[in-house]
């Protein structure tokens, strides 16, 4: 009986579920930031090198 009890306890136990959560949104931001910056940085490589073949005699 002390077993099944422990376990519901534990199942019922919401301590932690919103650092968890926090969690899981700043590694979904951090994806997106990721995935942007990927974008933006082959952009600004194109863009950096018609500037130097502009200014290059």
């Amino acid at each position: 009986m002390k077993a099944l009890s422990a376990v519901r306890r534990f199942i019922r136990d919401e301590r932690g579920v919103t650092a968890i959560e926090y969690g899981l949104i700043a590694s979904l931001i951090a994806l997106a930031v990721g995935t942007a910056m990927t974008s933006v940085s082959s952009e600004l490589t194109a863009v950096f090198n018609r500037v130097v073949d502009a200014l290059t005699p």
